[in-house]
């Protein structure tokens, strides 16, 4: 199991989160044993948008084998560009859960939803995601 978080410099496991996945500095990408015990920590630059829109960053975690990807908001298309491309989005409140390691530890516990189409910001300057 792959997991991608989005996290600001310099990633990592102590990493605080993100308040945008689709711009953030980087994604601490964490592989999970099937134990749930951390195998490997790595981070990933964030692309650049340009062509392609809010997909380059579905691409470029699919591209890096992400099973998983948890956020505190995520914008419709590319929550739906997630799900077509067979990674799941799970929600985690930024405020109660500020670094990838606490992300971490809520996944393996089991504590996190998997965001619903309905969870999805609609856009525009009063969504963070």
């Amino acid at each position: 199991m792959r997991i991608a978080i989005p996290t600001n410099n310099p990633g990592g496991m102590q990493a605080s989160r993100s308040d945008h996945f689709g711009h953030c500095d980087v994604f601490t990408i964490v592989e999970l044993n099937a134990d749930n015990s951390i195998k490997t920590v790595e981070t990933i630059p964030t692309p650049q948008h340009g062509s392609g829109g809010c997909m380059v960053p579905v691409n470029t975690l699919s591209s890096a084998r992400v099973n998983a990807i948890v956020v505190g908001g995520i914008g419709a298309r590319p929550l739906q560009g997630f799900n077509q491309v067979g990674i799941s989005v799970y929600w985690a409140d930024r405020n109660s859960i500020p670094d990838a390691g606490a992300v971490i530890e809520h996944f393996v516990a089991g504590k996190l939803p998997v965001m619903q189409a309905d969870q999805a910001c609609g856009g525009g300057s009063a969504c963070h995601h």
